[in-house]
């Protein structure tokens, strides 16, 4: 496909729904992709001969991305109650993915309303990216370090994820909070959920190439 033909390929997108294609309208199915728009930060459900397309580094002029679908958990990581407590991070459960527009990594954690963004101390999070060289494989914008510490927990699960992971863990959160603590029904979902990533992810050392 040329450039000029993706253009307007990209010009006749339309707005996702729960069932079709937020590029092309064509049915996606129920296990469908994401493509990324960096510019919006948004995510677009695609069928998958459009999410192929998003695949290659270059495409749409680099501002629409593929999600990968690779899923990874690092037991080695390097991270520890004291450099948790250091990010000043004021939950247990956070995500970091590089923002390329940015030129910087970014953190969020999952809140009742919504992904909420948390600064990043440089030193903070300079030690935890030094101390672990597997962050650097990790695709910008579209790949984070999903990390969760869970409830009376004193071990941090860390794991290298599609971003689009992520959201659905900020979706449930949002769905299924309640009052001050969550409620017995969130933290099922969430433990549910970390489960589920757990069991589909493959181990990963401390420094593996992409």
């Amino acid at each position: 496909m040329t450039l000029r033909a993706l253009q307007e390929f990209v010009k006749r997108s339309v707005e996702p729904s729960a069932d079709r294609c937020g590029m092309c309208a064509q049915p996606a199915g129920d296990d469908h992709s994401h493509v990324v728009n960096l510019e919006t930060r948004q995510l677009v459900c695609t069928c998958r001969p459009c999410y192929l397309l998003f695949t290659q580094r270059g495409a749409a002029r680099g501002k629409l991305r593929a999600v990968p679908e690779r899923y990874r958990v690092a037991s080695r990581f390097r991270l520890d109650d004291a450099a948790w407590e250091r990010l000043q991070i004021p939950v247990r459960t956070a995500f970091f993915f590089r923002n390329s527009l940015a030129g910087k990594f970014v953190a969020f954690y999952p809140s009742p309303a919504g992904a909420t963004e948390s600064l990043l101390g440089l030193d903070a999070w300079r030690d935890v990216h030094d101390a672990n060289p597997v962050l650097a494989t990790l695709e910008p914008d579209v790949e984070a370090l999903l990390v969760h510490g869970g409830r009376g927990s004193g071990r941090f699960q860390c794991f290298l994820v599609p971003i689009d992971a992520c959201y659905e863990l900020v979706g449930r959160v949002r769905r299924s909070w309640r009052g001050f603590d969550g409620g017995d029904e969130a933290w099922r979902d969430i433990d549910d959920f970390f489960a589920a990533l757990r069991e589909r992810s493959e181990e990963v050392g401390e420094a593996a190439a992409p």
